[in-house]
């Protein structure tokens, strides 16, 4: 199985006509998502659709997650090869619970997490949003609620609850509402008629990875080669969607999600850069999917401190550091953007 570092052409295309003619064998493999298509998907729809994975070696199933699907259910049960994570909590809990799971990369530097306030209120610096009422979702408040009450003095009457419904959060606009920076602003953009004030809690000091790739330990000892091709295949997609042309990746989400719009991928895709939720902070030097101990150790003792995390883990056993921070895509990121 190639492995991209050891690759002369950067571009998946030139990839794919530098290796021999013969027919290559294929690994199949399997990745589920957390939700529906949509940008924040878009690397993995683009190494996809642009022959990345094919040229490393893999035959790469994405199975969408939703209301209605549990895909990390499938991971466990061995029915899919990697899964796609919200943030770290989960991984902690894994550990905890003794599950033989790691995480292997992770994609988002930032977790898109944001709140968000009516303009032109007073409503305009973070530590304004302690004296107002916040419209946030159960699993919101069971964990990073519980981080902004420990470490920044928000209380827990604040919290209102939220049902993804925006209509009492437009109604009131002393008001703030959670959402993610790459979809709930446009949201609310179109049907309040403003642009909100946005608060991204990664630049709070909420600094867990996010869309982290899960894998099996049984995978990870078994299909080394695959994991590897996978993590840096998708590395490579995300460059290429996100420095890039996009278009390959968004017809497939397109297709995949009927209800997904040109406009919203278009809007999603300019957030992702603006607040570099993907490519930032050790991804900027140690290429896209970048992890370090330091970074893992110091959320864990934030969410330890707010009471949401388990405390006596071992960290190492819900992560590996084998697959990532080899620079994969920084060539490729260059050649694009000069």
């Amino acid at each position: 199985m190639v492995r991209w570092k050891d690759i002369a052409c950067t571009a998946a295309a030139s990839v794919a006509l530098a290796l021999p003619a013969v027919a290559q064998e294929l690994t199949p493999v399997t990745f589920g998502t957390n939700w529906l298509p949509q940008a924040e998907h878009g690397g993995y729809y683009q190494a996809l659709a642009d022959g990345t994975y094919e040229a490393c070696g893999l035959d790469v199933t994405i199975v969408p997650g939703g209301p209605q699907v549990n895909n990390r259910a499938l991971l466990l049960a061995g029915r899919i090869d990697f899964h796609m994570g919200g943030n770290l909590l989960q991984a902690f809990n894994a550990v905890a619970e003794g599950i033989p799971l790691k995480v292997v990369a992770a994609h988002f530097q930032k977790e898109p997490q944001v709140l968000m306030t009516h303009p032109g209120q007073g409503l305009d610096t973070f530590e304004s949003l302690k004296d107002i009422e916040l419209f946030i979702g159960e699993n919101g408040y069971q964990t990073f609620y519980q981080w902004l009450i420990d470490a920044h003095g928000f209380t827990p009457g604040q919290r209102q609850p939220y049902t993804f419904n925006p209509a009492p959060f437009l109604a009131d606009k002393r008001s703030g509402q959670q959402g993610y920076v790459t979809s709930e602003p446009f949201a609310i953009e179109r049907a309040g008629g403003f642009t909100p004030n946005i608060f991204l809690l990664a630049d709070h000091g909420f600094d867990t990875y996010s869309t982290t790739v899960e894998a099996m330990d049984e995978t990870i000892e078994t299909m080394p080669d695959a994991v590897r091709c996978f993590v840096e295949g998708s590395a490579l997609g995300w460059v290429n969607y996100l420095y890039g042309d996009p278009s390959a990746g968004n017809a497939l989400i397109l297709k995949e999600n009927p209800d997904m719009t040109q406009a919203q991928l278009d809007y999603s895709i300019a957030k992702l850069k603006e607040y570099g939720i993907v490519d930032s902070a050790d991804a900027l030097e140690l290429g896209i999917g970048a992890m370090t101990e330091e970074r893992i150790r110091s959320f864990h003792d934030k969410m330890v401190a707010a009471g949401v995390a388990p405390e006596d883990i071992e960290l190492s056993d819900m992560h590996t550091l084998e697959f990532v921070n080899d620079g994969v895509g920084l060539d490729r990121k260059a050649e694009l953007t000069q």
